[in-house]
C-alpha cells in the first residue's frame, strides 16, 4: 500500500507555488479562517469552557497538517524533566489507536494498536506516565491524580478546551508553512499569525535536529551489513527519513505510507532485501518481525539558545 493518492496530490500542491485552479478553493479557505476566528474568540471570551489544571501544562503542537517533529521534542522534554528530578506526564489524543475507554493509562501490556503508535513510542522511550484521552483536560487530570507535577500535551495547540502555561510550536524546516493558505487551499490549520502568540518556536532541521543513531535490528541483533535497503516510513514527512538514510551512506528504495498506517505482514512481502524503518514504524511491526527488519533511532538535539530558553521556561513553571 502506497501513500494515499489524495494525500500525495494535495501535498504536492500545498508545498509549491499555487496553481491558478487551486484558487477555486478560496471560499472554503475563507470559511475555515472564519470558523477558526470564531472558535478562538469563543474560548477567549469564555463562551466555551476551558479547563485550568492544578499543575503546569505545556502544549507542543503545530499549525500545519501532518508531522513536524512534535513527538521527538516531547520525548526530549520528558527526559530532561526526569533528569531534573521531576515527574512529568504526557497526555495525547492517541491518533489511530483503537482504545474505546478513556482515559487510557499506558503500561507495559498496552499494545501500539490500542494506544496509537506515538503514545506507545513515548512511553517505551521515557517510561513516563502517558495517558491517551481525546478530552485532554480529563487525561491531564488523570496524570495529576497519578502524581505527575507537570503535564505535557502532545499535539494540542488547537485544543483550547485545555488552558496552557507554555506553548511550543514545531515547524518543519524543509517544508515550512507551504503556500501559507488554510485548508483545503493549503496545509495550515490556523493562520500563520498564530505563531506570534506561542512562547517558543522550534524549527525541525534548523534549531532542532534529529541525529541518527546506530541502526538496530527489530527483534534481533543481526548487524546490517549492506548499504542497499528498502526504506519504509508512515510519518508526516517521509522524505526527511529517506534523506537521512541517504546521508548515512545508504542506497535507498523508498516506500511511503499514510501517517499512522497500521502495518500488516503482507506490506513487506514484495520487498527484497533489508528493510529499514523509523522507530515510530517499528513499534507496529513487532508481531511479524523477521531478520530483514531494522529501525533507525534518533536523538533530539536543540540549538544551544533554544535549549537554554526552553529550560528556563520549564523551570519557571515548577
Amino acid at each position: 500500500m502506497a501513500i494515499s493518492k489524495s494525500q500525495a496530490f494535495f501535498e504536492r500542491l500545498w508545498y509549491r507555488p499555487t496553481p491558478w485552479w487551486l484558487w477555486l478553493f478560496l471560499p472554503l479557505q475563507l470559511l475555515l479562517r472564519l470558523v477558526v476566528l470564531i472558535r478562538h474568540s469563543a474560548y477567549r471570551f469564555n463562551f466555551f469552557k476551558s479547563t485550568k489544571l492544578s499543575r503546569p501544562v505545556v502544549v507542543i503542537g503545530n499549525i500545519t497538517v501532518g508531522g513536524t517533529g512534535k513527538t521527538p521534542l516531547a520525548i526530549h522534554i520528558l527526559q530532561w524533566l526526569q533528569k531534573q528530578g521531576y515527574k512529568p506526564g504526557l497526555v495525547t489524543r492517541g491518533y489511530a489507536g483503537t482504545a474505546e475507554n478513556h482515559p487510557l493509562v499506558i503500561d507495559a501490556d498496552t499494545s501500539a494498536e490500542i494506544s496509537g503508535d506515538e503514545p506507545y513510542l513515548i512511553f517505551h522511550k521515557t517510561q513516563a506516565m502517558v495517558v491517551v484521552d481525546p478530552i485532554r483536560s480529563r487525561g491531564g487530570q488523570k496524570l495529576i491524580d497519578l502524581g505527575c507535577d507537570i503535564v505535557i500535551c502532545d499535539d494540542g495547540l488547537q485544543h483550547y478546551a485545555l488552558k496552557r502555561d507554555l506553548e511550543i510550536a514545531v515547524i518543519d524546516g524543509s517544508r515550512g508553512l507551504g503556500n501559507g493558505w488554510l485548508m483545503p487551499m493549503g496545509p495550515l490549520r490556523e493562520p500563520k499569525a498564530r505563531l506570534s502568540a506561542v512562547d517558543l518556536q522550534v524549527i525541525n532541521g534548523q534549531t532542532m535536529t534529529l541525529e541518527p543513531q546506530a541502526i538496530q535490528g527489530l527483534g534481533h541483533d543481526k548487524p546490517l551489513t549492506v548499504n542497499t535497503v528498502n526504506a519504509v516510513a508512515a510519518i508526516g514527512n517521509p522524505q526527511r527519513f529517506f534523506d537521512t538514510l541517504s546521508k548515512e551512506g545508504f542506497k535507498v528504495t523508498a516506500h511511503s505510507y499514510p501517517d499512522h498506517h497500521r502495518y500488516q505482514a503482507g506490506d513487506f512481502d514484495n520487498l527484497k532485501g533489508p528493510i529499514v524503518m523509523t522507530e515510530k514504524d517499528a513499534v507496529k511491526c513487532h508481531q511479524f518481525t523477521n531478520e530483514r527488519m531494522y529501525y533507525l533511532p534518533v536523538k533530539t538535539q536543540l540549538a544551544d539558545d533554544i535549549e537554554q530558553k526552553l529550560q528556563r521556561q520549564l523551570l519557571a513553571l515548577l
